[in-house]
């Protein structure tokens, strides 16, 4: 589309459809995370297992992701959402009847599906549909949404369980399922251009295997340690990922072009992106358990102390777009990385200080700074590739933020899971032990990403200067 088509509004409601149920599927990706104690209580089981909720929704989100670049060509993106829709709520009823906590799981990862599809399909339709001068933007509020829904998803599932049922988290999303339904049914249209050869459901499977044998060994880690399994499962990881990435690249067809790694700025943003997300969704886990267990905070304060976080990142990442739109992607970047740090610095040098008061103000900077740098990260990363591999870079990036997120929520419960399990004194006691260590790898995580962004638009000038 070029910058001085003027974008009809159907557009912007077919993009509103898609956002919507990436919206309804990522805030369903933490709403239960302020439940895991009363699960725990109401299904006997531990806190390791209950994170697999989670953890195995993210999961499932990033191997679905993986088939996206194949199916948004070989298929409408309106076939698509009625796909996701229809999955969204076969999943969402299930959550909300289930007996038990096997019913519960399967139920999250039938939605996981649709969320898996719809986030893609999103962005696939902001870059298709959205003239170039104004993608930073739009990129942005796309990232509004999955930053914005899984900080609030704590503070919606702390207030619905505070007055009703866990179950009511789920009843309460269908209403909203059907309106995304109706407005992309009437307002998405877009021909796939197909694909010249067959899906590659070995490079599928392989990649899959990988990813949940790094997530189930991480996961052990909490009520097991590190033990013969734990290595064994990291070594059944590398070895599926290595065949993966043979057959991606001499089977008869590509899972995603993984040639646009051979730039080192695309390296470099793939990396700080995954970590960017690890951050998001980590923090937005550990907050919670932390303030419940610790601090002896309700479900609901334990919800609330996100909110203002959550709300500000909101507003600050379409103007993160726009400042990047005017003066460069480098400029809202590195700027929101330094108050990334610095948030991230607050919860590991003052944890013997914290109250849900104080967590609410560092999550604030925290917000502020991961809005700013997140989605312009993506919108940055598909301005470098040639316009054909836009959709790789955007199933690759969204594929990786993803398993951020479950790695994240995998290793963090686990490394709490290891203290609350193995450790001496209180439960409170524990929990702080084990949030100690995971402040601390946040922290540490933030800064990497600083440094990362700072080398990757160095060299992005140094290219431009060349170019020049």
């Amino acid at each position: 589309m070029q910058n001085n088509t003027k974008t009809p509004a159907r557009v912007y409601v077919a993009i509103f459809s898609m956002a919507l149920m990436t919206f309804l599927g990522i805030l369903n990706e933490t709403s239960m995370n302020v439940t895991y104690p009363i699960l725990s209580r109401e299904f006997n089981i531990s806190l390791d297992v209950t994170q697999w909720i989670t953890a195995g929704y993210l999961l499932t989100v990033t191997i679905v992701m993986g088939t996206t670049a194949y199916l948004l060509r070989q298929f409408s993106a309106r076939r698509i959402q009625m796909a996701c829709v229809a999955i969204f709520i076969i999943g969402d009823v299930m959550c909300a009847l289930a007996p038990n906590f096997g019913t519960l799981l399967g139920g999250r990862l039938i939605q996981a599906v649709a969320t898996g599809l719809s986030t893609p399909t999103m962005f696939f339709l902001i870059i298709n549909l959205i003239p170039r001068n104004r993608l930073a933007t739009m990129t942005g509020l796309g990232g509004m949404v999955i930053s914005f829904a899984p900080a609030l998803g704590p503070t919606y599932g702390g207030a619905i369980v505070g007055s009703w049922s866990w179950r009511m988290i789920f009843w309460l999303l269908l209403p909203f399922a059907i309106i995304s339904l109706i407005a992309g049914q009437l307002t998405i249209r877009n021909e796939p251009v197909g694909n010249d050869k067959a899906f590659s459901w070995g490079s599928l499977l392989t990649l899959a295997i990988s990813l949940f044998a790094i997530i189930d060994a991480v996961s052990t880690v909490g009520s097991k340690g590190v033990t013969m399994a734990f290595w064994l499962m990291i070594a059944v990881a590398i070895i599926f990922f290595a065949i993966f990435m043979y057959l991606n690249q001499h089977g008869q067809s590509q899972l995603f072009d993984t040639s646009v790694f051979k730039l080192p700025t695309i390296r470099l943003a793939s990396i700080s992106y995954f970590a960017l997300q690890f951050i998001n969704i980590g923090i937005s886990l550990v907050i919670p358990v932390y303030s419940q267990y610790t601090l002896h905070a309700s479900s609901f304060v334990a919800g609330i102390i996100l909110l203002p976080g959550s709300i500000l990142g909101a507003f600050m990442s379409p103007l993160a777009g726009r400042l990047a739109d005017r003066h460069g992607f480098a400029l809202p970047v590195i700027l929101g990385s330094c108050l990334l740090v610095i948030g991230a610095s607050c919860f590991a040098f003052w944890q013997n200080h914290l109250t849900p008061w104080k967590m609410m103000w560092f999550f604030m900077i925290e917000r502020i700074g991961f809005n700013s740098a997140f989605a312009n990260t993506l919108s940055n990363s598909t301005t470098l590739v040639e316009e054909h591999q836009a959709a790789d870079i955007n199933s690759i990036f969204n594929m990786t933020q993803q398993f951020a997120g479950s790695l994240g929520v995998g290793l963090l419960t686990a490394l709490m899971a290891v203290f609350q399990n193995r450790g001496t004194g209180t439960m409170a006691a524990r929990t702080f032990q084990g949030g100690q260590l995971d402040f601390w790898l946040l922290y540490g995580l933030a800064v990497l990403t600083l440094i990362l962004f700072i080398a990757n638009y160095t060299i992005q000038r140094i290219d431009n200067m060349r170019k020049g």
